[in-house]
């Protein structure tokens, strides 16, 4: 019996490509390392909560849902960055922290949130559609 559908391992592939994109996209060390290290980043990250969450929560309905939730909550992560109380000053001492909370706002991020989720529901929609037999 196959235990990952087809939709499941594309998600899960897509994921195992984007996380390595994602990280590469923070280090990058060459033309536009400004821009793909703090832009670039950020829609690899969107995307990725995209396909987390599908992984998850993989109806028709959810295709639609979850790229705009998980705008809401990035933007809301993007907003606490400038709140730092001490316990978010430690979450952000570590890598980790400081992957998924980010250290500091920017504006500039919120568009490229909206790339990022237009490309993560786009990449769902690919990933639900039928295969032809």
């Amino acid at each position: 019996m196959n235990v990952l559908t087809r939709k499941r391992r594309l998600i899960l592939l897509s994921i195992f490509f984007v996380v390595p994109l994602g990280l590469y996209s923070k280090y990058y060390q060459g033309i536009g390392n400004t821009w793909v290290n703090d832009y670039g980043a950020a829609i690899w990250y969107e995307i990725f909560w995209c396909l987390f969450a599908f992984y998850f929560f993989s109806s028709k309905k959810a295709i639609k849902l979850i790229p705009i939730y998980v705008f809401i909550v990035t933007c809301l992560l993007e907003i606490l960055q400038l709140w730092n109380p001490p316990i978010l000053a430690l979450i952000r001492s570590h890598i980790l922290g400081k992957l998924l909370l980010g250290t500091t706002f920017s504006w500039w991020d919120f568009p490229h949130y909206i790339v990022g989720c237009l490309l993560g529901w786009l990449w769902l929609e690919f990933i639900d559609k039928p295969t032809s037999s």
